[in-house]
């Protein structure tokens, strides 16, 4: 049986939409065009609260909201030049991250919930680099030591933080009804 978009999810996936908004505002800018943001850990609680599709289509809308020119990207930015720019990738790179971290929050198997998340780190990283290497005519270890690594740390704890708070979350949201979750392990 195909489950139906329920009131509750899209307003769920809305209300994550803004939790991303707002976290990506919390920032500190940088030099290298990379700002030190919370949108990792926004992106990882939202796939791990909602899950992998619902997770996945709450970043692609908060994409869309960026690139038809509503504020929702670090430091107010929007617009499609921010999605094409040198911090663009690992925006791009949400999508994928917000797929396995909402597989990963299924799994009872604490070691292949942690493979999953690392994986969509490295999912979010990856495009991050790529991007970065080629708007600022760079190789991938010089691009990748500028844009990714300095960040591993932050992303790898927010990461660790918003697994943690979501299990509260999804706590408190099954108990309130919001029968559209699944169930906390």
């Amino acid at each position: 049986m195909k489950k139906r978009t329920t009131v509750k999810s899209v307003v769920m996936m809305g209300m994550f939409v803004a939790v991303l908004a707002v976290m990506s505002q919390l920032c500190v800018p940088l030099p290298s065009g990379v700002p030190i943001t919370l949108q990792t850990f926004a992106v990882a609680l939202t796939a791990y609260v909602l899950g992998a599709k619902t997770g996945a289509a709450a970043v692609a809308v908060y994409l869309l909201l960026g690139a038809v020119g509503v504020p929702v990207f670090a430091n107010f930015q929007s617009g499609i030049g921010v999605l094409l720019g040198a911090a663009g990738g690992f925006l791009w790179g949400f999508l994928i991250m917000a797929v396995l971290c909402g597989l990963a929050a299924r799994r009872k198997n604490r070691g292949v919930c942690a493979a999953l998340s690392a994986a969509g780190l490295a999912a979010c990283h990856l495009p991050g680099i790529l991007q970065f290497m080629a708007v600022m005519d760079m190789d991938f270890v010089s691009a990748a030591m500028l844009a990714s690594v300095p960040y591993l740390i932050k992303d790898v704890i927010s990461v660790i933080a918003a697994y943690a708070v979501s299990l509260a979350v999804r706590r408190a949201l099954n108990a309130a009804g919001a029968d559209f979750l699944f169930p906390c392990e």
